[in-house]
């Protein structure tokens, strides 16, 4: 869409990239690192192969600027997920440190503590015992 400046395809783990909006440096780094954390958001909802992103953090977690940026730019179905990868567009080694957690060995879930809801999806689909 006209004046998106990234986008995480969750089928099929692509990252997309506006050329006009990447001349400036800190509008490539905070955009890798939005888009990233989306494919660590893929990662937390079991694994990268599907089509759901799970939060990694709490939305209480993420600092109230953000929350308001947020809430001021998208729609509200997509809050939960944008807030975090907002915060993480913004903080320095928060997207390298959650893909990291999903490149590892162990679960991410073992990782991060997942929310409620997080876990019970998990639960759900079998990737946790309750």
């Amino acid at each position: 869409p006209v004046g998106t400046r990234g986008l995480y395809h969750t089928e099929h783990n692509k990252l997309f990239l506006n050329k006009r909006f990447m001349s400036r440096p800190s509008a490539l780094m905070s955009v890798m690192r939005h888009e990233g954390y989306h494919a660590a958001q893929d990662c937390m909802a079991g694994t990268i192969d599907n089509s759901i992103i799970a939060l990694i953090n709490s939305e209480d977690k993420v600092p109230k600027y953000w929350q308001n940026v947020v809430e001021d730019t998208y729609p509200e179905a997509v809050w939960p997920w944008e807030k975090e990868a907002f915060w993480a567009g913004h903080t320095e080694d928060m997207t390298m440190n959650a893909l990291r957690a999903c490149a590892s060995d162990t679960p991410m879930w073992e990782i991060y503590e997942p929310t409620p809801l997080t876990r019970q999806y998990l639960v759900d689909e079998g990737y946790l015992d309750k």
